[in-house]
């Protein structure tokens, strides 16, 4: 009984392995060699910080211009950030708010994300290439991923007194597109929406970004951002005038604002110390 047990045993398994190569054979591999799944991976979850441990804290609103070399994977072409966030939200996956509303208070609906940044239906007047009869045909926008050149970023920058660290949080992001008027000329910037990044680590984990320094390294999405693998520059922090860093300086002013606020964060970190 024990030997047919064991033949019946060893034919599955000679039956499986037939089956894999099989399989194998018939699907090229994209490679020179086989890469565990970016989707098997699992965030690290944060670790708890008190209130009571809070020392000092500081919420700053950031730019991220995809137009930067250090920013090129968000305008990979095969992987549009913004694709991803739209994609996810319009199948309910994660939810996304207001455009104006950063605090995550008024969520959007799958259909109105579906709609933003679309524009407007249209007709336009075609000839028939076979009875050369002039028609009337309507033009169906889709969305332009190109378009998006900027992303926001709101975090918190917080001194721990338990592990005595700084320790950024990111709190949302939010995608911006260029608008442009009839005639070409540029209108201004529109954001798209607001999305709440606790809630969106665990889908940005299961997409890969290009790795420009090592195609034999992935990273994920909430890699990137973990790590601060992106250019940035602050456009406002908080204030008891609520302003933008735009609305008090302009050009390169605002430019040399940004990195005061940026220095001003790392001065206080190092004046804890005494060495």
């Amino acid at each position: 009984m024990k030997l047919l047990t064991s033949a019946f045993l060893i034919s599955i398994l000679i039956v499986s392995s037939l089956f894999a190569q099989t399989v194998q054979s018939q699907t090229p591999r994209d490679g020179a060699y086989d890469e565990v799944t970016i989707e098997e991976r699992q965030i690290v979850p944060y670790d708890h910080i008190r209130e009571a441990d809070v020392f000092w804290s500081k919420r700053i609103w950031r730019v991220v211009d995809t137009r930067e070399k250090m920013n090129l994977s968000f305008k990979y072409p095969k992987q549009y950030l913004v694709d991803i966030l739209r994609k996810n939200a319009m199948e309910g996956v994660i939810t996304v708010y207001d455009p104006i509303d950063d605090e995550f208070t008024r969520p959007n609906t799958p259909d109105e994300v579906a709609k933003l940044g679309v524009g407007e239906a249209d007709t336009i007047r075609v000839i028939d290439p076979v009875t050369l009869e002039e028609k009337i045909e309507i033009t169906k926008p889709e969305f332009d991923a190109n378009k998006v050149t900027k992303f926001r970023i709101k975090e918190d920058w917080i001194f721990d007194e338990e592990t005595s660290t700084m320790v950024v949080r990111i709190i949302g992001i939010a995608p911006i597109m260029e608008e442009y008027n009839s005639d070409g000329s540029f209108r201004g910037d529109k954001v798209l929406f607001w999305a709440y990044y606790p809630e969106l680590r665990p889908v940005l984990a299961k997409y890969q970004v290009f790795n420009n320094q090592n195609d034999a390294v992935t990273i994920s999405w909430e890699d990137l951002f973990e790590m601060r693998y992106f250019s940035s520059y602050i456009y406002k922090e908080s204030n008891v005038h609520d302003r933008r860093v735009q609305d008090y300086v302009s050009g390169v002013d605002a430019l040399l604002e940004s990195d005061n606020i940026k220095n001003k964060i790392f001065t206080f970190e190092h004046d804890l110390w005494s060495y």
